[in-house]
């Protein structure tokens, strides 16, 4: 795909977001599974 044009660039910017906040949300949700795991834990400790 060559990205010479505004509308090439335009879609190549898009996947490139859309791909970073899928990213991005798999790892905030993956901090928050460990919290929690970790809040459990914390839990049955005492």
């Amino acid at each position: 795909m060559g990205r010479n044009n505004e509308r090439n660039i335009k879609a190549h910017n898009d996947k490139l977001h859309k791909a970073q906040d899928k990213a991005k949300a798999k790892k905030k949700a993956r901090e928050e599974k460990l919290k929690e795991i970790t809040r459990k834990f914390n839990e049955n400790k005492t």
